[in-house]
């Protein structure tokens, strides 16, 4: 038997030690994450889906308005709950598996693109480029590099779609790449129900679609016959599409039919469109005044703002659309500012900084959670010119490089964070690999100009990814998460000391200083916290967290008067409160109004039936209101 008989089989063994090694390090980080005070989500986006989940398994499957947000993953996190029992590790299994699966995929796909004896000459001698071992090592080292790719890492071990997205759209490559021909009429419909499906999750993979339209467009079908492939390609695309609609189909249905509203997937489309397009936007998401910080309260008050524009309730499409006319209008009436924001974005996906909008990936650090491992700027920095190189002298690597660009152009209409970009990385880290293997092999064979025009270019692509983030808000950001995060978890002394941290970066933050408000709450410092809150309000009077736990301070002080006023300054803004309803009434009846107190109390138990605290409050307003003089 010869060599290359022989190894199709030794590859096949090879991928079965890269899934199990990558497993074994996916699952060293969540067995880590089980001792640690991050398993259970707290807060941010982790805490939104696990939240909605839990809604799921108590029956309340819809609430008969259109999605606003995307529910593939709450529905499947209420699934694993049902089957294994509330814990987060179950699905953080689920998604370790995943991640081997991904590092398998960058070992098939380099092991293709890569090898000897590749289809495509190189394109200016054709002669076919590299050595029986390139493939090979390129893959290797690709699938090692997503092991210890830091975000990597984090993201697969919390309740957060990103080792989905990941798996799926490099599954997606891997199918176009691996054969000469366009995808057959079966794989066209599969891959489009896979699309379809992984969008309920997370949208950005319909931007896959073109690349799969390219394949069947530019390649020849296996089984079409010499000059009349147009009706099989016809085909493909329908099959393509009708894949798509079917796979989204739980979301449309929902949406059309239950709601009654004309939603394609998610409503809060147009909330997103308008972070990323507004006079405040920085390319991340950075959120415009009026609107709190967290997935939860952000979408709420989007709902509030918008229903208060328009005097009325709004559907969720309305909603939707209300944000978008905004973001349009930006535009339209901003084009050379919104240029630049684009340019902004593009120079934030490319940027080493890291902003991680969950600060999830520091946090784990610190805990000992993650392995030691690299960020995004080691990879950008090799894989930026291993890709130039690549796409002139190997024809498919430009199927790696589209998915990558596609990818980076599907963020570019709202903004980018860590755990957006992180689908682009798997391309990346083959073009880095790619890049060093080139580097090792004119060294070796003592081409020392080609590998000087190499390193330089590799020191280039360096200095382009490190031009530094001159904003201090943004580098508040992660010391900001890390104290909400240590404060979540009663760890004060950390909470004090990122919170003060973010404090000397941005003192004029709002959110800052309620978090540093919550902090001396923490610590009994009233007199502090009161501080911080009048501070927060300062900076956003309509700041509805600040405004109640202001007003908590006052109702300890019996300064009923002022409570009421802080506690109706809130309810303009979140009528639908249960809590500050329920606050008003202990403002009303320390201030003697019973009337009043039996008011608000009713409407907080109207909103919230189950809340004990409600109930035992609405008891006393009765005996107190017996036993007043007739």
């Amino acid at each position: 038997m010869t060599d290359a008989q022989r190894r199709p089989g030794r590859s096949l063994g090879l991928t079965h030690y890269i899934f199990a090694a990558v497993l074994l390090v996916r699952l060293y980080a969540l067995v880590r994450l089980t001792g640690s005070p991050f398993l259970l989500p707290s807060r941010g986006d982790m805490h939104f889906y696990d939240d909605w989940a839990q809604r799921i398994l108590q029956g309340q499957l819809t609430d008969h308005l259109a999605f606003y947000g995307l529910p593939l993953y709450a529905y499947l996190l209420a699934f694993f709950y049902k089957i294994f029992g509330y814990s987060p590790f179950v699905p953080a299994f689920f998604q370790a598996c995943l991640e081997a699966g991904t590092a398998t995929l960058l070992y098939k796909i380099g092991n293709r693109v890569f090898e000897r004896g590749a289809p495509e000459p190189a394109a200016s001698s054709g002669v076919l480029t590299g050595t029986p071992q390139q493939g090979q090592i390129i893959g290797l080292a690709a699938a090692a590099g997503w092991a210890l790719f830091l975000p990597a890492q984090a993201y697969s071990v919390i309740l957060m779609p990103t080792a989905w997205l990941v798996f799926i759209l490099w599954f997606v490559v891997w199918q176009i790449v691996k054969t000469r021909h366009a995808p057959s009429l079966v794989a066209c419909l599969l891959l489009g129900l896979m699309i379809g499906v992984t969008a309920m999750g997370i949208a950005t993979i319909l931007f896959a679609v073109p690349l799969v339209l390219a394949a069947i467009v530019v390649r020849r079908p296996r089984t079409a016959a010499l000059g009349s492939d147009v009706m099989p390609k016809v085909a493909s695309v329908a099959l393509l599409f009708a894949g798509i609609i079917a796979g989204t189909a739980p979301c449309w249905l929902h949406n059309y039919v239950v709601a009654r509203d004309r939603v394609f997937l998610s409503a809060h489309s147009g909330i997103n469109f308008w972070i990323g397009n507004n006079p405040v936007a920085n390319g991340y998401p950075r959120i415009p005044p009026g609107l709190r910080a967290g997935q939860a309260a952000m979408l709420q008050d989007s709902i509030d703002v918008a229903e208060a524009a328009a005097g009325r309730s709004l559907k969720r499409s309305e909603v939707s659309n209300h944000w978008r006319e905004k973001a349009d209008a930006y535009v339209r009436e901003n084009p050379g500012a919104w240029l630049r924001l684009v340019g902004t974005k593009l120079r934030n996906f490319w940027n080493a900084f890291q902003y991680d909008d969950l600060s999830i990936i520091t946090s784990l650090r610190e805990e000992g959670v993650l392995l030691p491992g690299f960020s995004f700027g080691l990879a950008a920095a090799f894989g930026l010119p291993g890709m130039a190189v690549a796409l002139a002298r190997i024809r498919r690597s430009r199927w790696i490089a589209a998915a990558i660009l596609l990818h980076m152009a599907s963020l570019l209409s709202v903004f980018v964070t860590e755990r957006y970009r992180l689908a682009a990385v798997p391309g990346l880290l083959l073009f880095a690999a790619f890049a060093l293997w080139k580097l090792w092999e004119l060294c070796a064979k003592q081409r020392y100009i080609a590998a000087g025009g190499m390193m330089a270019a590799s020191v280039a692509s360096a200095w382009f990814v490190s031009m530094p983030q001159r904003d201090p808000g943004l580098w508040a950001l992660e010391a900001y998460n890390s104290g909400w995060q240590a404060l979540a978890a009663g760890n004060l002394p950390l909470a004090q000391r990122k919170l003060e941290l973010a404090y000397a970066y941005v003192p004029e933050n709002a959110e800052t200083n309620l978090a540093l408000g919550n902090l001396w709450m923490e610590r009994q410092d009233r007199s502090r916290a009161r501080s911080f809150y009048t501070a927060t309000l300062n900076l956003d009077p309509t700041h509805k967290a600040a405004l109640n736990n202001l007003a908590v301070l006052h109702l300890e002080a019996g300064d009923w008067a002022a409570a009421e006023r802080l506690i109706r300054a809130a309810l303009e803004r979140e009528p639908q409160n249960a809590k500050t309803h329920y606050l008003l009434a202990k403002a009303a009846a320390g201030g003697g109004n019973l009337a009043l107190a039996s008011a608000a109390i009713n409407k907080a138990r109207e909103l919230s039936p189950a809340e004990p605290e409600f109930a035992a409050f609405a008891q006393e307003l009765e005996r107190r209101r017996a036993a007043e003089p007739l």
